[in-house]
């Protein structure tokens, strides 16, 4: 399974939309280099407020493409980027890859996929109802998927631009779904 980087950001400060960059550099155990969520504890404030401890699953931020052309048919004016994310991606079921899933970036970067991201009110603030419209719900009102992209941890730092191909290695074993981190 390959696809392809299609926009890197970050944001040296707590902001909601990251800014598009020519590239990246991803530093094993960290994150983003120069990105506020970069870290080996949890970075998001929500979670500092909690347990500031806590290992930081969420170092890199990953949303495909396809979801801002599907939000699009759906009235929303939304782009790389504007959803916080660090890396912006073509081609790859994303939300459809088990837990522990290495994505191999460019040259010499992997990451490791820990989770979904929960979408949260922020996405509100970006457009009225967003939040809602990446979230599918039963008739129960039951959560069934997330569609706010990906986080992952960097296992090999390097550096990742746009147009670099993404290599998909799946987790030996029974693959276990993604939940959100």
């Amino acid at each position: 399974m390959t696809g392809i980087v299609e926009a890197v950001h970050r944001s040296a400060e707590y902001t909601f939309s990251k800014a598009k960059t020519d590239s990246i550099r991803l530093i094993e155990g960290l994150g983003v280099e120069g990105d506020v969520h970069s870290g080996t504890t949890v970075r998001h404030r929500s979670r500092v407020a909690i347990d500031p401890t806590q290992p930081n699953l969420r170092q890199v931020h990953l949303i495909h493409s396809e979801l801002h052309g599907q939000l699009g048919e759906q009235g929303f004016a939304v782009g790389p980027g504007q959803m916080g994310e660090n890396i912006t991606t073509r081609g790859i079921d994303i939300l459809g890859l088990p837990t522990g899933a290495v994505l191999h970036l460019g040259a010499t970067a992997a990451i490791r996929v820990t989770g979904l991201r929960n979408p949260c009110g922020q996405l509100n603030g970006l457009q009225a109802g967003l939040m809602k419209a990446c979230i599918t719900q039963d008739g129960a009102g039951n959560v069934t998927e997330r569609r706010a992209g990906v986080m992952a941890v960097v296992v090999s730092g390097g550096e990742v631009r746009p147009g670099d191909a993404i290599v998909v290695e799946l987790p030996g074993g029974s693959a276990e779904p993604l939940r959100p981190v």
